[in-house]
């Protein structure tokens, strides 16, 4: 906690940041106490994530100071960070799938048993281990030391890359976006894992944009805003809107508003469908449910009870091994993604860095990804540039995709802004059906606001609309109706006015017997 008579272990004074065409740090000031959990909080190109790779020594800056503990500091890598004591947990891990927990905590820093009699040194894999055991158990970040990363959780996967910077000695801990790939249950866990983390001397940097976790969980917050400190404040002093208003620079509708919907007939029938995972296990048993046009069927669970392949299935990725799929009544089960796409069906993947977007492509080229073959931006087999370019000219501006250019590598686009390209693409055309999966895992209040709002457009225009998301707030939000996934299954279905959080959270969690639930 902040105390006016402890020095910061950590200072920054007017960092500034420039990059061809954007200033992305405008003289930003933070500091960090002993012990503290330190917010920052801003939209998807605020300057967050380029402040923190600064203090961590990814890039220098081009003005201002960095004081540790009360030294001024300069940090040309991350080398240069560690031997300070500061460690960085990237928003997407940094793991070698095919190497153990062990090996894994060893790059960079590996020990060997030594020359002993001409014999050739090797891995010390004993020692670290049992180092690793000593400090997962100190800090309470339980890990096998011999399970492969591939065979790991995302939550388990998130403890081991913390594990990494506490065993090369950091004391202050950066951590991007900790929560944007965790289940409600994984992130309650990893709050009093940081909460444990402070109590043993460390101070955190917790960079974010989901407000309810800020209020949770932070001591002080910062928020940014195009690059500037916008303020600092502490959770009592402040609220989801106060927040949300500092971050976007206007007051930002938490609660999606949506009229009645008004279903009509049925576009999408899915009967009895299973679907094996690349092991070849079933991990989707038999589901069937059917969105008529004009609503949205919100598919709720806990990530990794068959939703990744069932939508797969549903998306031409992954052939189903049973069951069928229909489209205005016409069999389109185990098609490809090409035909698909051609009978109206959209698609927003889970990973749309992946799955949705080609990154080294411009914006422009990326927004034809599905209707490049197509007039008016093909002719005869010739590209029509005049025409691509007019038509990412206009969705830039009509879907408020922010850009220096419609000729930007969609790799340097913020997540909110990669996510708009797609919603983008997959709108501009004549569509049924809408599946969206996870749409706004990682985004910011303001991107959410604007893509929960483009899925009720697509609702009340008439398309059906499949939601697949682990928010359990974006299903009660957006759905007109709710099937809860567990095991592969579709284990209860609602009105969206029957459910509630405690509810679904009963059925997410496998219980049948809702009476159980409800005993004391």
């Amino acid at each position: 906690m902040k105390n006016n008579n402890i020095e910061p272990i950590l200072k920054i004074e007017n960092i500034t940041k420039r990059f061809p065409g954007v200033l992305a740090n405008d003289r930003i000031c933070l500091d960090l106490y002993p012990q503290e959990i330190h917010c920052l909080l801003g939209e998807n190109g605020a300057g967050k994530s380029t402040l923190m790779n600064i203090i961590y020594g990814l890039y220098t800056q081009d003005e201002g100071i960095i004081y540790v503990k009360g030294i001024e500091v300069e940090i040309k890598n991350p080398i240069d960070a560690l031997r300070l004591g500061i460690g960085m947990v990237h928003q997407h891990f940094m793991l070698i799938p095919v190497m153990t927990v062990t090996e894994n905590l060893m790059l960079g820093q590996e020990k060997t048993t030594g020359l002993k009699l001409g014999k050739l040194s090797k891995l010390d894999r004993s020692t670290v281990s049992a180092e690793l055991q000593e400090l997962a158990s100190k800090y309470g970040l339980s890990v096998n030391p011999n399970a492969y990363i591939e065979d790991l959780s995302v939550g388990e996967e998130q403890r081991v890359e913390i594990l990494k910077v506490l065993y090369k000695g950091a004391e202050i801990l950066i951590l991007d976006e900790p929560t944007a790939v965790l289940t409600p249950q994984e992130t309650d866990e990893f709050f009093n894992i940081l909460k444990l983390l402070v109590k043993q001397g460390k101070s955190i940097i917790f960079i974010t944009h989901k407000l309810k976790e800020v209020l949770e969980i932070a001591d002080r917050i910062t928020v940014l805003r195009n690059g500037k400190t916008v303020g600092t404040t502490t959770p009592k002093e402040t609220s989801m809107h106060k927040l949300a208003e500092m971050m976007v620079g206007r007051e930002v509708l938490l609660n999606i508003e949506k009229g009645q919907p008004k279903p009509k007939e049925k576009v999408f029938e899915v009967s009895d469908l299973s679907v094996m995972d690349n092991r070849k296990i079933n991990v989707v048993n038999g589901v069937s449910f059917f969105i008529r046009a004009g609503e949205i069927y919100g598919i709720a669970g806990v990530q990794g009870n068959g939703q990744k392949e069932l939508v797969e299935a549903l998306t031409g990725l992954r052939k189903a091994a049973r069951g069928n799929v229909k489209l205005l009544g016409n069999d389109v089960t185990n098609e490809d993604a090409r035909s698909l796409t051609l009978t109206g069906i959209a698609h927003v993947p889970e990973d749309r860095q992946k799955h949705g977007l080609v990154m080294g492509f411009s914006i422009d080229l990326n927004l034809i990804l599905q209707t490049y073959f197509q007039s008016p931006f093909s002719n005869l087999g010739f590209i029509n540039l005049d025409s691509i370019h007019e038509n990412a000219n206009q969705l830039v501006k009509k879907f408020d995709i922010r850009t220096p250019s419609i000729f930007t590598p969609v790799m340097s686009l913020s997540g909110g802004n990669q996510q708009k390209v797609i919603i983008a693409r997959e709108l501009n055309r004549p569509i049924q059906l809408l599946i969206v999966n996870q749409p706004t895992r990682g985004l910011d209040v303001g991107s959410i606001e604007f893509i929960h709002q483009q899925i009720i457009v697509a609702r009340d225009k008439g398309v059906a609309v499949l939601l697949v998301s682990a928010e359990l707030d974006e299903i009660l939000s957006l759905s007109d109706r709710i099937g809860v996934m567990f095991n592969g299954k579709i284990v209860t279905e609602m009105n969206t006015s029957e459910a509630d959080r405690a509810k679904l959270g009963f059925y997410m969690a496998g219980f049948s017997d809702e009476k159980m639930f409800h005993k004391e």
